[in-house]
């Protein structure tokens, strides 16, 4: 019967020590691609938590929890995991500290998604952010239209934050309730004050067709000037 205290198997799976730079190579590699492929990710993917934030739970979690569970895990290389983590940990915090660049790759920068209650399109576009979940976000803070919203932002974490504009400056903008965003057409009804579906810009418009003179597209909605109910 195997000795479960056998010290070389439990601590290095029998591996020789040399194996630990190949530990280091290989965390610093992991760290790097979970890193890149956060990233990537976009901010909504790890929502509440930065991305350098995920990337240390994921390699710490992982590298603490192999050896817990599996015989041909060593402690030693596991342990080491640890230090490389904690060393890239500091540097990378170091380098954050150090350059505005390198902290705006690592944890992205706040945008202003909404200004004077119309679409930042080319803020928008860059955060690969769906329309309807957006839209989502600001239903649950009791918005109905984007004429309520001076601006908005999204943080670093993911996060949507929201100013308002106070009701006597609310404005006429696009609604976002399912039930009125849903009557958009390409066609204007009716004389009336009208938004642009895909970036929001509200203006006068006569019974016909017509472009976004913003965004060139071609699709309105009649829009909507109600207060907040708060």
């Amino acid at each position: 019967m195997k000795d479960i205290f056998e010290w070389n198997r439990l601590l290095f799976n029998e591996m020789p020590e040399v194996f630990l730079l190949e530990v280091l190579f290989r965390s610093t590699v992991m760290f790097i691609i979970l890193l890149l492929t956060l990233k990537l990710a976009g901010k909504r993917g790890v929502k509440q938590l930065s991305v350098f934030e995920t990337v240390i739970i994921i390699a710490l979690g992982s590298a603490a929890g192999d050896p817990m569970f599996y015989e041909d895990v060593g402690i030693i290389p596991a342990a080491t995991v640890f230090v490389v983590i904690i060393v890239l940990y500091r540097s990378v915090t170091w380098l954050t500290g150090k350059s505005k660049k390198f902290e705006e790759f690592v944890e992205g920068k706040t945008e202003c998604l909404i200004i004077d209650g119309k679409f930042s399109v080319t803020s928008f576009e860059k955060e690969s952010l769906a329309q309807d979940e957006f839209f989502s976000e600001l239903r649950i803070k009791s918005i109905e239209h984007l004429g309520q919203i001076k601006n908005a932002f999204i943080e670093t974490s993911g996060e949507i934050s929201v100013f308002y504009y106070e009701d006597k400056d609310v404005k006429f903008g696009l609604p976002i309730l399912p039930s009125l965003f849903n009557q958009k057409n390409k066609f204007i009804p009716a004389n009336g004050i009208y938004s642009c579906t895909f970036c929001g810009h509200t203006e006068e418009q006569n019974s016909a067709t017509a472009t976004c003179t913003i965004c060139k597209k071609d699709e309105w909605v009649a829009a909507i000037n109600t207060k907040r109910i708060t």
